[in-house]
């Protein structure tokens, strides 16, 4: 299946938000793309369908970013947030950077950013200041049949190879390249950048840095997914960390599970988790806001010991909360489970669903001082002036059982104070916040 040619300007650009539902009329799609469509891998994150009359039918999920096809380009906006550049502020804040100087709306001349040229733009920014540095060499093993020996002789295939020949010598060397994964990676994704890119200077300083990189590594790098996994970090390629969460972003699509990668759908997909994403960006938040508190704070804690098979003597399954904040308060055991929900529960009521996770949670992980009800927190978006959702489960004759909380973070105004001047004390409002 082609991917087609390089994707620059032109073509209209339809939008919507997630989660919504439109029909967008004057789009005809080529055989291209409908094979492109009937793959299947895009249909969870964007449903698209062709209707009578040039007619297009669109429905997202909570994913946003874009998908670019031969006639036009469909971007879903961010529900909860005002532009692409905030949904940017939160990868970079989630993968815990906060210093990365991020681009501007006023960089762009051609109109608004859209995430995936602000991603382009990363790559080129990290891939930019690697050459500036200069790139990293590394020591690969290499066999080769030479005129004199180097490194080590290998017996076994001079004997199958040259048998009675000393002109062809068959060696194993080591040699020092810069044509090593490190490179490989960047160079792929600035590759990429350089066809896909929407924004014109984006594009010309990506075809630059693409070709300075494929000088060092002319090797493609294959299976994206395979690479990833077998990088290892260490005091000689931690400066390559911060480019390669980027690379990885583009080169898979927006999808950190890597669904796209190295499929047509890379270049022409970019679409990013929002459930996920924030929950990254809360976990990071929490985290921030816990420290000197001397309370812990554990993402994804599994508990096997809550639901358990009394006939077959063993674990019925998992518990795993997004969060748990332990430790001891007042000179008690203290333990929060936080439940994180992309949803906008300020304006509307906690899912019946939600609420008997939430009470599950409070009710076998959850402890609070005094002999109080345990409680579970749902962090979700929302505005802060809303009311706070209080829900208390009671027990048939009257006692509280337990009790969820509905916490929301104003994610414009989090974003706004954490990219201000000065120090921000966000983190730790919502830490007390919800400690309740």
């Amino acid at each position: 299946m082609r991917s087609g040619p390089p994707l620059g300007p032109g073509g209209p650009v339809h939008e919507l938000c997630e989660y919504e539902t439109r029909v967008f009329g004057g789009v005809r799609l080529t055989d291209a793309d409908r094979r492109l469509l009937a793959d299947g891998a895009l249909s969870s994150r964007l449903r698209v369908r062709e209707l009578a009359d040039g007619k297009l039918e669109v429905t997202a999920a909570q994913y946003m970013g874009s998908l670019r096809l031969d006639g036009c380009e469909i971007r879903v906006r961010p529900k909860y947030l005002g532009t692409d550049l905030d949904v940017l502020r939160m990868l970079d804040l989630a993968w815990g950077a906060a210093r990365d100087p991020l681009p501007t709306a006023q960089e762009f001349r051609d109109g608004p950013p859209n995430l995936r040229d602000l991603v382009c733009q990363m790559v080129v920014e990290h891939g930019e200041r690697l050459l500036r540095h200069g790139v990293r060499r590394d020591y690969l093993s290499v066999e080769d049949d030479l005129r004199v020996v180097r490194g080590r002789l290998l017996p076994d295939r001079q004997l199958l190879r040259h048998h009675g020949r000393l002109d062809r010598l068959a060696c194993r060397f080591d040699e020092h390249e810069a044509d090593i994964a490190d490179n490989r990676l960047c160079a792929a994704a600035l590759a990429l950048a350089a066809r896909t890119s929407r924004a014109p200077g984006v594009r010309a300083r990506a075809r630059r840095a693409a070709a300075e990189f494929a000088a060092h590594a002319p090797t493609p790098p294959g299976d994206v997914r395979a690479l990833l996994s077998g990088l290892v970090y260490h005091r000689h390629n931690e400066h390559y960390r911060p480019a390669h969460r980027w690379a990885r972003l583009l080169l898979c699509g927006g999808g950190l599970d890597g669904l796209f990668t190295s499929g047509p759908l890379a270049a022409r997909a970019f679409l990013v988790d929002m459930n996920s994403l924030f929950e990254s960006f809360v976990t990071r938040l929490v985290e921030w806001g816990a420290a000197g508190s001397g309370l812990l704070v554990t993402p994804q804690a599994g508990q096997r010991r809550v639901l358990f098979d009394e006939g077959a003597g063993r674990s019925h399954g998992e518990v795993r909360p997004d969060l748990l904040v332990s430790g001891r308060r007042d000179g008690e055991v203290f333990r929060l489970p936080v439940d994180v929900k992309y949803k906008l529960y300020d304006t509307k009521k906690v899912a019946p669903a939600d609420l008997y996770q939430a009470f599950l949670y409070a009710r076998t992980l959850g402890r609070s001082p005094g002999g109080r009800p345990p409680v579970c927190v749902l962090l979700h978006p929302g505005d802060r002036p809303a009311g706070r959702v209080r829900v208390a489960v009671r027990e048939l004759d009257g006692p509280v059982a337990g009790r969820v909380r509905a916490v929301p973070v104003d994610l414009r105004a989090v974003l706004g104070e954490l990219a201000g001047p000065g120090p921000s004390r966000t983190a730790a409002r919502l830490f007390t916040e919800l400690l309740g």
